[in-house]
């Protein structure tokens, strides 16, 4: 049987002994995701099963790909109202796979990843999902990052003003053709900052598909998954970010029909309303939390498309992601200026 692409499932074998891991019989491995995101496999033998994750095997942007703190930040909330996966193990310096991997107990049940997986919930199921998903990002955000060791996982100080500059260098790097409004929207990000934020443990990518979801219960979370781009930021570009997400040409980046963009979820406004009731914090200077989402989303399509033209992205869709670009931009300039409604 040939191998995964990524993965050997000897050396693989290997590591788990070494790190006192008893394998009942022999050891299986499947591929569950690949492409853009990290690489991620179900292991499994006679009685247990695991969950591993590598970095792409290329393509690489190494913060987008950090399994250090993708392993801190889960080890680090085991012990809070936050659900995630318990941890196994961490090769640290890639000595098993070339490249760090991570080892997480398998949690078994749901995961709503398009549109068809919507098919056989009820309007109330979708809108009670939607309402445990604030829940719990809610709950993210209200940890004490000192409580749980996490105390120099970020620099909250100028968060959102590193997150301008950083997207706007992105910028730079990815786009395949000029586009004014790009420039425009960096300017208005640079005049519209806050001059000071809250901080927090953020997920960065929060939404439905980085979830796994109680098998018999949408309504609760029984796993949040893809923590490579926490930090500690500011909570409310967490919640903008999930908001934007909700817009329908986010299928475009995903190369996919995205559950989150559903019309049956709750609109962006109702999720932020929803917030604010659970998590107890205001939610001041909302338009530029959503410029600053739109401009991130904006570049990122614009990179999945650039990284196909070189050969380096071959995902569904992935020259067309770009096509989503403008549509981005234009809801940034429209956010701040507040007539987006």
């Amino acid at each position: 049987m040939s191998e995964l692409p990524g993965m050997n499932r000897d050396a693989l074998e290997r590591f788990l002994r070494e790190h006192g891991i008893d394998i009942d019989g022999a050891l299986s491995v499947e591929m569950i995701s690949g492409g853009r995101s990290n690489l991620t496999y179900r292991a499994y033998d006679d009685t247990s099963t695991w969950v591993v994750r590598r970095p792409p095997t290329s393509g690489l942007t190494p913060s987008a790909h950090d399994m250090a703190r993708e392993w801190a930040v889960t080890e680090a909330l085991a012990a809070t109202d936050v659900p995630v996966a318990p941890t196994v193990a961490f090769d640290r310096d890639g000595s098993a796979l070339g490249a760090p991997m991570t080892v997480v107990e398998f949690v078994p049940g749901r995961v709503v990843r398009t549109r068809e997986d919507l098919s056989d919930l009820t309007d109330a199921q979708v809108t009670d999902n939607a309402a445990e998903l604030v829940r719990v990002l809610a709950a993210l955000h209200a940890v004490d990052p000192v409580s749980v060791g996490l105390e120099k996982f970020g620099r909250p100080d100028g968060f959102v003003t590193r997150q301008i500059a950083t997207w706007a260098r992105q910028w730079q790097s990815v786009k395949t053709r000029e586009l004014p409004d790009v420039d425009r929207l960096h300017r208005a990000l640079e005049a519209a900052a806050p001059t000071h934020s809250a901080a927090s443990i953020v997920h960065g990518d929060f939404r439905v598909d980085n979830t796994i979801l109680d098998a018999d219960d949408v309504s609760s979370v029984a796993a949040v998954v893809d923590w490579e781009m926490s930090t500690l930021g500011d909570p409310l570009t967490d919640v903008a970010l999930m908001c934007v997400y909700r817009q329908p040409v986010f299928d475009a980046v995903l190369g996919a029909d995205a559950a989150w963009t559903s019309d049956r979820y709750p609109s962006a406004g109702d999720l932020v309303q929803q917030y604010a009731v659970q998590s107890g914090r205001d939610v001041d200077n909302w338009g530029f939390y959503m410029a600053l989402a739109n401009f991130k989303l904006g570049v990122i399509g614009e990179g999945i498309t650039h990284r196909a033209l070189s050969g380096s992205d071959t995902g569904a869709g992935a020259r067309n992601a770009a096509d989503a670009t403008q549509e981005f931009i234009a809801a940034g300039l429209r956010a701040l200026t507040g007539s987006n409604g």
